[in-house]
Protein backbone atom coordinates (compact mmCIF):
# COMPACT_ATOMS: atom_id res chain seq x y z
CA UNK A 1 0.00 0.00 0.00
CA UNK A 2 1.28 3.52 -0.52
CA UNK A 3 1.58 6.57 1.89
CA UNK A 4 -2.35 7.19 1.58
CA UNK A 5 -2.41 3.92 3.42
CA UNK A 6 -4.22 5.00 7.09
CA UNK A 7 -3.63 3.50 10.28
CA UNK A 8 -5.65 0.18 11.57
CA UNK A 9 -7.77 1.99 13.44
CA UNK A 10 -9.01 4.80 10.75
CA UNK A 11 -9.78 2.44 7.81
CA UNK A 12 -13.22 2.26 8.30
CA UNK A 13 -13.26 6.34 8.06
CA UNK A 14 -13.44 9.26 4.92
CA UNK A 15 -10.13 10.34 5.10
CA UNK A 16 -8.68 13.64 2.97
CA UNK A 17 -5.22 15.50 2.62
CA UNK A 18 -5.10 18.71 3.46
CA UNK A 19 -5.20 19.37 -0.48
CA UNK A 20 -8.28 17.75 -0.63
CA UNK A 21 -10.01 19.37 1.88
CA UNK A 22 -8.71 22.88 1.12
CA UNK A 23 -10.63 22.29 -2.50
CA UNK A 24 -13.38 20.78 -1.08
CA UNK A 25 -13.90 23.43 1.15
CA UNK A 26 -12.77 26.69 -0.56
CA UNK A 27 -10.02 27.62 1.66
CA UNK A 28 -6.32 27.69 1.48
CA UNK A 29 -3.76 24.78 2.68
CA UNK A 30 -2.08 27.37 4.34
CA UNK A 31 -5.46 28.49 6.69
CA UNK A 32 -5.59 24.86 7.60
CA UNK A 33 -2.21 24.98 8.49
CA UNK A 34 -3.30 27.44 11.09
CA UNK A 35 -6.16 26.05 12.03
CA UNK A 36 -3.94 22.97 13.07
CA UNK A 37 -1.47 25.40 14.69
CA UNK A 38 -4.15 27.10 16.73
CA UNK A 39 -6.02 24.03 17.66
CA UNK A 40 -9.54 24.90 16.13
CA UNK A 41 -8.83 21.72 14.03
CA UNK A 42 -6.07 19.35 13.92
CA UNK A 43 -6.62 16.65 11.93
CA UNK A 44 -6.62 13.43 13.86
CA UNK A 45 -5.38 10.61 11.45
CA UNK A 46 -1.90 10.02 9.63
CA UNK A 47 -0.70 8.25 6.88
CA UNK A 48 2.10 5.82 7.55
CA UNK A 49 4.47 8.06 6.29
CA UNK A 50 3.32 10.47 8.42
CA UNK A 51 1.12 12.88 6.83
CA UNK A 52 -2.11 14.20 8.12
CA UNK A 53 -5.56 13.10 7.07
CA UNK A 54 -8.91 14.50 8.06
CA UNK A 55 -11.32 12.20 9.32
CA UNK A 56 -15.31 12.13 9.33
CA UNK A 57 -14.74 14.35 12.51
CA UNK A 58 -12.95 16.81 11.64
CA UNK A 59 -14.43 17.98 8.48
CA UNK A 60 -17.54 18.16 10.07
CA UNK A 61 -15.66 20.60 13.03
CA UNK A 62 -14.50 22.22 9.73
CA UNK A 63 -17.77 22.45 8.33
CA UNK A 64 -18.95 24.46 11.25
CA UNK A 65 -15.65 26.83 11.89
CA UNK A 66 -16.40 27.63 7.82
CA UNK A 67 -20.00 28.36 8.70
CA UNK A 68 -18.58 30.95 11.48
CA UNK A 69 -15.50 32.19 9.98
CA UNK A 70 -18.33 33.21 6.97
CA UNK A 71 -20.60 35.04 9.54
CA UNK A 72 -17.07 36.93 10.37
CA UNK A 73 -16.42 35.67 14.11
CA UNK A 74 -13.46 35.82 15.46
CA UNK A 75 -11.41 32.70 15.74
CA UNK A 76 -11.62 32.47 19.90
CA UNK A 77 -14.94 33.10 19.93
CA UNK A 78 -15.27 30.38 17.31
CA UNK A 79 -12.90 28.14 19.48
CA UNK A 80 -15.17 28.81 22.06
CA UNK A 81 -18.85 27.99 20.50
CA UNK A 82 -16.98 24.67 19.18
CA UNK A 83 -15.28 23.53 22.75
CA UNK A 84 -18.18 24.43 25.01
CA UNK A 85 -19.98 22.31 27.00
CA UNK A 86 -23.07 20.91 26.14
CA UNK A 87 -25.16 18.17 24.57
CA UNK A 88 -24.53 18.06 20.41
CA UNK A 89 -28.35 19.71 20.33
CA UNK A 90 -27.55 22.57 22.56
CA UNK A 91 -24.34 23.03 20.51
CA UNK A 92 -26.41 23.00 17.50
CA UNK A 93 -28.72 25.63 18.92
CA UNK A 94 -25.65 27.75 20.24
CA UNK A 95 -24.42 27.80 16.53
CA UNK A 96 -28.29 28.62 14.94
CA UNK A 97 -28.46 31.28 17.63
CA UNK A 98 -25.36 33.04 16.34
CA UNK A 99 -26.13 32.42 12.55
CA UNK A 100 -29.54 34.16 13.49
CA UNK A 101 -28.31 36.93 15.24
CA UNK A 102 -25.49 37.97 12.63
CA UNK A 103 -28.69 37.72 9.19
CA UNK A 104 -30.44 40.60 11.57
CA UNK A 105 -26.89 42.32 11.47
CA UNK A 106 -26.76 41.93 7.79
CA UNK A 107 -30.28 42.92 7.30
CA UNK A 108 -29.94 46.29 9.24
CA UNK A 109 -26.56 46.19 7.07
CA UNK A 110 -28.22 45.92 3.88
CA UNK A 111 -31.20 48.16 4.92
CA UNK A 112 -28.17 50.68 5.82
CA UNK A 113 -26.58 50.90 2.23
CA UNK A 114 -29.85 51.01 0.27
CA UNK A 115 -30.24 53.75 2.64
CA UNK A 116 -26.89 55.74 1.50
CA UNK A 117 -28.16 54.29 -1.49
CA UNK A 118 -30.82 56.13 -1.98
CA UNK A 119 -29.23 59.34 -0.70
CA UNK A 120 -26.46 59.26 -3.44
CA UNK A 121 -28.78 59.08 -6.18
CA UNK A 122 -30.95 61.69 -5.02
CA UNK A 123 -27.95 63.63 -4.74
CA UNK A 124 -26.82 63.24 -7.74
CA UNK A 125 -27.71 65.74 -10.85
CA UNK A 126 -30.54 64.25 -13.00
CA UNK A 127 -29.81 62.37 -16.13
CA UNK A 128 -31.50 62.21 -19.80
CA UNK A 129 -33.83 59.77 -18.60
CA UNK A 130 -34.97 61.43 -16.06
CA UNK A 131 -35.41 64.62 -17.56
CA UNK A 132 -37.70 62.29 -20.44
CA UNK A 133 -39.71 60.06 -17.54
CA UNK A 134 -40.61 63.91 -16.18
CA UNK A 135 -41.30 66.20 -19.02
CA UNK A 136 -41.58 63.73 -21.64
CA UNK A 137 -39.17 64.20 -25.18
CA UNK A 138 -39.24 67.55 -25.12
CA UNK A 139 -36.14 67.34 -23.07
CA UNK A 140 -34.26 65.00 -24.76
CA UNK A 141 -30.88 65.45 -26.27
CA UNK A 142 -32.34 66.51 -29.61
CA UNK A 143 -33.70 69.21 -27.76
CA UNK A 144 -30.86 70.35 -26.40
CA UNK A 145 -28.69 69.98 -28.72
CA UNK A 146 -31.23 72.72 -30.94
CA UNK A 147 -31.11 75.03 -28.01
CA UNK A 148 -27.51 75.18 -27.32
CA UNK A 149 -27.09 76.20 -30.90
CA UNK A 150 -29.71 78.81 -30.60
CA UNK A 151 -28.42 79.77 -27.76
CA UNK A 152 -25.10 78.52 -26.67
CA UNK A 153 -23.51 82.35 -26.72
CA UNK A 154 -25.40 83.88 -24.68
CA UNK A 155 -25.25 84.71 -21.19
CA UNK A 156 -28.84 83.04 -20.16
CA UNK A 157 -27.84 79.98 -21.40
CA UNK A 158 -24.78 79.83 -19.48
CA UNK A 159 -26.49 80.87 -16.12
CA UNK A 160 -28.90 78.06 -16.83
CA UNK A 161 -26.87 75.47 -17.44
CA UNK A 162 -24.79 76.68 -14.41
CA UNK A 163 -27.95 76.42 -12.16
CA UNK A 164 -29.89 73.07 -14.16
CA UNK A 165 -26.24 71.71 -13.99
CA UNK A 166 -26.86 70.76 -10.10
CA UNK A 167 -30.76 70.25 -10.26
CA UNK A 168 -31.44 66.77 -9.37
CA UNK A 169 -34.73 64.67 -10.16
CA UNK A 170 -36.14 65.50 -7.27
CA UNK A 171 -35.30 69.18 -8.18
CA UNK A 172 -36.85 68.85 -11.80
CA UNK A 173 -39.76 67.21 -10.03
CA UNK A 174 -40.75 70.84 -8.42
CA UNK A 175 -39.29 72.93 -11.33
CA UNK A 176 -42.12 71.01 -13.26
CA UNK A 177 -44.71 71.34 -10.42
CA UNK A 178 -43.83 75.18 -10.31
CA UNK A 179 -44.50 75.28 -13.84
CA UNK A 180 -47.61 73.38 -14.20
CA UNK A 181 -48.71 75.81 -11.16
CA UNK A 182 -47.84 78.87 -13.33
CA UNK A 183 -49.82 77.67 -16.41
CA UNK A 184 -52.47 76.95 -14.28
CA UNK A 185 -52.35 80.63 -13.17
CA UNK A 186 -52.31 81.80 -16.75
CA UNK A 187 -54.99 79.46 -17.90
CA UNK A 188 -57.67 81.05 -15.27
CA UNK A 189 -56.37 84.57 -16.32
CA UNK A 190 -57.82 83.82 -20.09
CA UNK A 191 -60.93 81.94 -19.02
CA UNK A 192 -61.69 84.84 -16.60
CA UNK A 193 -62.12 86.84 -19.66
CA UNK A 194 -60.14 89.66 -18.28
CA UNK A 195 -57.56 92.03 -20.34
CA UNK A 196 -54.22 90.95 -20.40
CA UNK A 197 -53.49 94.44 -18.81
CA UNK A 198 -55.88 93.29 -15.44
CA UNK A 199 -54.49 92.88 -12.28
CA UNK A 200 -55.08 89.16 -12.50
CA UNK A 201 -53.13 88.62 -15.86
CA UNK A 202 -50.37 90.54 -14.82
CA UNK A 203 -50.16 88.83 -11.71
CA UNK A 204 -50.14 85.09 -13.88
CA UNK A 205 -47.42 86.53 -16.02
CA UNK A 206 -45.48 87.71 -13.28
CA UNK A 207 -45.29 84.49 -11.61
CA UNK A 208 -44.48 83.39 -15.02
CA UNK A 209 -41.21 85.48 -14.80
CA UNK A 210 -40.09 84.21 -11.90
CA UNK A 211 -40.01 80.85 -12.72
CA UNK A 212 -37.73 81.61 -14.91
CA UNK A 213 -35.60 84.08 -13.33
CA UNK A 214 -35.21 82.01 -10.11
CA UNK A 215 -34.93 78.34 -11.85
CA UNK A 216 -33.01 78.93 -14.50
CA UNK A 217 -31.65 82.66 -15.61
CA UNK A 218 -32.18 86.45 -14.68
CA UNK A 219 -35.39 87.64 -16.62
CA UNK A 220 -36.20 91.51 -16.78
CA UNK A 221 -39.51 92.84 -17.86
CA UNK A 222 -38.36 93.67 -21.16
CA UNK A 223 -36.61 90.06 -21.88
CA UNK A 224 -39.47 88.36 -20.21
CA UNK A 225 -41.85 90.56 -23.12
CA UNK A 226 -39.26 88.86 -26.06
CA UNK A 227 -39.44 85.54 -24.60
CA UNK A 228 -43.16 86.51 -25.39
CA UNK A 229 -43.11 86.94 -28.95
CA UNK A 230 -40.95 84.40 -29.18
CA UNK A 231 -43.56 82.01 -27.52
CA UNK A 232 -45.92 83.36 -30.35
CA UNK A 233 -43.81 83.04 -33.27
CA UNK A 234 -42.09 79.73 -32.74
CA UNK A 235 -45.06 77.28 -33.60
CA UNK A 236 -43.90 74.82 -31.21
CA UNK A 237 -43.46 77.08 -28.61
CA UNK A 238 -46.99 78.51 -29.82
CA UNK A 239 -48.45 74.81 -29.77
CA UNK A 240 -47.17 74.25 -26.21
CA UNK A 241 -49.11 76.88 -24.74
CA UNK A 242 -52.23 76.06 -27.24
CA UNK A 243 -52.16 72.62 -25.82
CA UNK A 244 -53.47 74.16 -22.62
CA UNK A 245 -55.88 76.45 -23.73
CA UNK A 246 -56.34 78.59 -27.25
CA UNK A 247 -55.43 81.93 -27.59
CA UNK A 248 -52.58 81.48 -24.50
CA UNK A 249 -49.51 82.06 -25.87
CA UNK A 250 -50.98 85.30 -27.42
Amino acid sequence: MDDMTTTSQHTARMELTVGQVAERFGVTVRTLHHYDAVGLVVPSARTHAGYRLYTDADLARLATVVTYRRLDLPLDEVQDLLDGDGTAEEHLRRRRAVVVSRLGELTELVAAIDRALEREMNDRPATTEDLEELFGDGFGEEYTAEAEERWGDTDAWTQSRERTGRYTKADWAEVKAEAEAVDAGLVAALASGEPPTSERAMDAAEAHRMHIHTRFYDVDAAFHRALADMYVADPRFTRTYEDRAPGLAQ
